[in-house]
């Protein structure tokens, strides 16, 4: 796949990639340590996030803080494969996407880079590299966060924001739960939501109705998981405030 346009490609010893053009120098200092996610898990700033596997927020040497994530594979499939892809991985189109969805209106951490590493005959691993979102947290633990006092509309009006951005751009984001859509301090005294994860996203029609419900389906099923598991203080009627949130928006948008 082409470097996209304000990107340059890294290569060599058997890594393939590419990097924001405005931070290849602390990047590719950083890919000196063999990987990124060499380089960030043994950072001495270090600050572990749990997901899929481990992913390290820390500071490049020029003061940029980022997330370094080895992508992995989920379901049946991660657990024969884990972090080994067939072939070129996900990464390349993930950041396509990521820079489409940008341009289209999502909120999504930008990618500053992506590099990906022999793991074997025909098969590859790969790191992707995120900018830090500033005083950011996944839906789940700002939930988890709530007293019983605390009102959840901000949290309800952002999700349904992102949500109406996704059906606008006609963005189906099939790994869309709780744990992928991070709320940040805007900075305003409000707060955003941000889609994570949007490898395997694919582009529908925009403004389609069905884009809307199969988005709000997946995140159900993640609501409704989570509620039962770890007692997520989110209800049924939540989730019909989100829906009616992102179509208030959408038709707005008309």
């Amino acid at each position: 796949m082409a470097v996209p346009a304000g990107y340059v490609a890294l290569t060599g010893h058997g890594v393939e990639g590419a990097a924001l053009t405005a931070l290849e120098a602390p990047l590719r200092e950083a890919l000196a340590d063999g990987t990124f996610y060499s380089f960030a898990e043994h950072h001495a700033e270090a600050r572990p996030l749990t997901g899929r596997g481990i992913a390290y927020a820390v500071p490049l040497a020029t003061g940029d803080r980022v997330v370094v994530r080895r992508s992995r594979h989920g379901g049946l499939l991660g657990a024969i494969r884990d972090d080994r892809f067939l072939g070129a991985t996900r990464a390349p189109r993930e950041l396509e996407l990521s820079i489409t969805l940008r341009r289209l209106g999502v909120p999504t951490p930008e990618i500053v880079a992506y590099a990906t590493y022999p793991a074997g005959a025909m098969f590859r691993r790969a790191d992707v590299v995120t900018r830090e979102v500033p005083r950011s947290r996944d839906l789940a633990a700002a939930l988890g966060a709530l007293s019983r006092s605390d009102s959840k509309h901000s949290l309800i009006a952002a999700t349904g924001k992102l949500l109406a951005s996704l059906s606008i751009a006609g963005a189906r984001h099939p790994d869309l739960n709780i744990k992928n859509i991070l709320i940040a301090d805007n900075g305003f005294g409000g707060i955003e939501a941000y889609a994570l994860d949007v490898d395997r996203v694919w582009l529908d029609t925009p403004g389609r109705q069905s884009v809307l419900a199969a988005n709000l389906r997946r995140l159900s099923r993640s609501a409704v998981k989570w509620r039962r598991i770890q007692g997520l203080p989110i209800e049924e009627a939540d989730l019909l405030a989100i829906e009616s949130s992102a179509l208030e928006l959408i038709e707005l948008s008309r």
